[in-house]
């Protein structure tokens, strides 16, 4: 299993115009019925403990500069998957985030058929509005690149879980 860094799908950043950051990252999940709405519950669903310890962290340090936490993120009347609001979901593409003062992001999980299985790519876009913003995605970045590619270890780990899997934990 290969977790590979990819060039962001055509069209991603058009999703948040003016968007100064833009990464990929993919794998091939061996269920070939995977959708991406699974790839993505599925990648939560198998984050480690430490990514929540981060999660924790980080609420707490943006508690004083007035930023959305994930909790009230995650309160809206949109459905979330992990702590994302939902924006849009075909089988072939999901797409999470929201907006904040600081900067607005998205991350869109693709599935499409790779030989036997399915190729899962998770894209994360970010548009910054201020100096926050440009020193969040700053402080943000290195554990950003850590964090996306052990979710998607998790993924594979799991076997590229189905619908019914996902739903049993």
């Amino acid at each position: 299993m290969t977790i590979k860094s990819a060039q962001p799908p055509a069209g991603t950043r058009e999703m948040l115009p003016g968007a100064q950051y833009a990464d990929a990252f993919s794998v091939t999940a061996p269920n070939p019925n995977l959708t991406a709405g699974e790839a993505a519950r599925a990648m939560w669903a198998s984050s480690p403990r430490w990514m929540n310890a981060l999660m924790t962290v980080r609420n707490l340090a943006v508690t004083p500069f007035g930023l959305k936490k994930a909790v009230e993120a995650k309160a809206g009347s949109r459905p979330t998957i992990g702590i994302f609001p939902v924006v849009s979901e075909t089988p072939d593409r999901v797409v999470m985030g929201f907006d904040d003062k600081h900067l607005d992001f998205r991350v869109i999980i693709g599935a499409v058929p790779a030989g036997s299985g399915q190729c899962v790519t998770a894209t994360t876009v970010v548009r910054t509005h201020n100096l926050l913003g440009r020193v969040y995605l700053a402080a943000v970045l290195p554990f950003h690149r850590i964090i996306v590619p052990s979710l998607l270890r998790g993924l594979v780990h799991r076997g590229g879980a189905s619908a019914g899997a996902i739903a049993a934990r």
